[in-house]
């Protein structure tokens, strides 16, 4: 089993059907703070709370300014009052694994602000994401769908990027070689050889903008065959993310590459491993004990034929107390709607509150300084998603996203 080139085209049709249907309901940026109410749902503060119904959560100036009992809570005056009677609220989603890489992304910074809007409607935000990371794309291009998205120009998530990934040497992954990426593209990826080289390339990445390093610690250079980073060059560049407060992802795919993954000190694997030949419980464990969070992206895997070991393993790892983060991998595949992914996690054993803390809890304290996300409580960002049904009564609802609301803006509605 690999990293799956062929699921992009399997997950076309689908992918049209949900951009045009998305696009029917684009949203413009809403410029300057609003005053939300949202009165009457059942809110569930975090994964480990009490629900609290008929509640009130009030969101000003991008943040969450109350949280209560109707009857307790009083709305101000000309606030926007969505009427929530009937569902769920929770705090936002974070997608941790995405991709800006598609053509439709080319030319961010100078794309018409609607057209971008809708895109990220189709792709993320109506589905519940007010943050994404992206594991890899365009540096500058990225950046500048961003800053548009963070001055208010373009309605969208908040976006945490790796950049460009680095790669072994002679190390880049065949899928990429094989026409989805310009050959002159392919040819400027860093693959360092020197422990000097990948300290500069991490510094290039942060200089330009990247808010996360990630490293190729076991690549696909053939099918069939994983390259593993050498230890002392995946080292160096932790050691330089880590100086300058960044955490490090890594795509592992195997065990020779997690066994690379660990030593390095790397905080996230970006996948669950695909080539399960050779992974035995002590790697679980030692990543543990390193307190590594896995992205298990099973949406991957769910048809493949190694699918039980894959699932096993994402089993294994949360009974072991491990983090996991949500992530799908979307970008590098077509298939924006993200039923598929919660439907395999169910599968792979968690419950609704573990799905929903690694949409929200888990990677707020991971990634967020102050941990100013996860929840939904009074003064932190007001991200926050309403759902159409109760995830403990089946986690399916997280896919009936009624609306999305990032810093306090409404960034997708389908109301009722």
């Amino acid at each position: 089993m690999m990293h799956n080139p062929c699921m992009a085209r399997r997950v076309l049709c689908l992918a049209a059907v949900l951009v045009a249907a998305a696009a029917a309901q684009v949203l413009t940026a809403q410029p300057g703070p609003q005053t939300l109410a949202l009165v009457g749902g059942r809110v569930i503060p975090a994964p480990d709370a009490t629900p609290l119904d008929d509640a009130v959560v009030l969101i000003g100036n991008g943040r969450i300014a109350a949280v209560g009992s109707r009857t307790r809570i009083a709305i101000p005056d000309g606030s926007t009052v969505i009427d929530c009677r009937g569902l769920v609220v929770v705090a936002g989603f974070q997608n941790s694994h995405v991709h800006f890489t598609e053509p439709q992304w080319n030319d961010a910074a100078t794309q018409p602000a609607p057209a971008l809007t809708a895109r990220l409607q189709a792709m993320l935000t109506s589905h519940g994401f007010t943050t994404v990371v992206d594991t890899g794309s365009f540096l500058q291009n990225t950046v500048a769908l961003r800053r548009r998205i963070d001055a208010g120009e373009v309605a969208g998530p908040r976006i945490l990027t790796a950049g460009r990934p680095m790669y072994p040497p002679d190390g880049i992954p065949f899928y990429l070689k094989d026409g989805s990426l310009p050959p002159e593209i392919v040819r400027g990826l860093p693959q360092p050889s020197t422990a000097r080289e990948s300290q500069a390339a991490v510094a290039a990445n942060i200089a330009g903008g990247a808010d996360v390093i990630k490293l190729f610690t076991g690549s696909w250079v053939e099918r069939g065959r994983v390259l593993p980073m050498s230890a002392p060059l995946a080292a160096a560049a932790a050691q330089e993310a880590h100086r300058h407060g960044r955490p490090v992802f890594s795509h592992a795919s195997s065990p020779a590459g997690l066994d690379v993954a660990i030593s390095a000190g790397v905080d996230v694997i970006a996948h669950a491993l695909d080539e399960t030949a050779g992974l035995t419980p002590e790697h679980l464990t030692r990543m543990r004990q390193r307190k590594m969070a896995l992205i298990p992206t099973l949406t991957l895997f769910a048809e493949d034929r190694d699918a039980p070991a894959i699932f096993k393993e994402v089993r294994d790892y949360a009974a072991l107390g491990g983090d996991l983060l949500f992530g799908t991998d979307v970008g590098f595949h077509q298939m924006y709607d993200p039923r598929l992914e919660f439907a395999s996690l169910v599968r792979a054993g968690l419950s609704w509150r573990q799905v929903l803390a690694s949409l929200t809890t888990v990677p707020a304290r991971r990634l967020e300084p102050g941990r100013a996300r996860g929840r939904v409580a009074r003064g932190l960002a007001g991200d926050v998603v309403v759902l159409g049904g109760d995830p403990a009564l089946d986690p399916l609802a997280f896919t009936d996203v009624r609306w999305t609301i990032g810093a306090g803006r409404v960034i997708f509605q389908r109301g009722r």
